[in-house]
């Protein structure tokens, strides 16, 4: 992005955020073509808080719509939810996520975060998986960040058809299909 006033760069600062409310200072400073410092002065003088502090604000609001799991059960942090339709959820890969060897998260993260998410957009309070087909695309490694994406293709009584789709900076890394059910209480 090329350099403009430091108005000009806080007002863009403000709108970039308001789209991608979890890009990190060092991102934003590569994106704005500044230092990280400056992108903190700036966000001070805005009064925008730091990438936890909005992600703890956004969450805080999109898990109140939870109802058929809890913020702990959840795989990731949800990044939004209308329920029946879709949802989201980021996990970034850390140690624990990864085989000691090779620096690779282990499947079952990857099913968790992709499984949590297809449970978590059916608007019920007890909800089951049936079955799930499942691609892993390709590895992923520590310190990569995983957006997952659940749809509801189909529902049919209490019966729904949710596809799941995991990225890292676009690129495909896993896919599934889900079929989970709702549970009378």
């Amino acid at each position: 992005m090329a350099k403009g006033s430091k108005k000009e760069r806080q007002e863009q600062l403000v709108r970039f955020l308001k789209e991608n409310p979890f890009t990190t200072d060092e991102d934003l400073a590569e994106y704005f073509s500044v230092s990280i410092q400056t992108i903190r002065l700036d966000r001070i003088s805005l009064g925008i808080p730091e990438l936890r502090e909005r992600v703890k604000s956004v969450a805080q609001e999109k898990y109140a719509k939870l109802k058929s799991l809890s913020k702990t059960e959840l795989v990731g942090e949800l990044i939004d939810i209308v329920l029946d339709k879709e949802a989201y959820s980021l996990l970034k890969i850390e140690e624990e996520h990864v085989l000691e060897r090779t620096g690779i998260a282990r499947g079952h993260h990857l099913f968790a975060q992709a499984n949590s998410l297809a449970i978590a957009v059916v608007n019920a309070k007890v909800v089951l998986t049936g079955s799930a087909r499942v691609r892993y695309k390709r590895p992923v490694g520590i310190g990569e960040k995983i957006v997952c994406k659940a749809v509801v293709k189909v529902k049919r009584a209490n019966t729904y058809l949710v596809s799941v789709y995991s990225k890292v900076e676009g690129e495909m890394v896993f896919k599934g299909q889900f079929i989970v059910q709702s549970q009378a209480t």
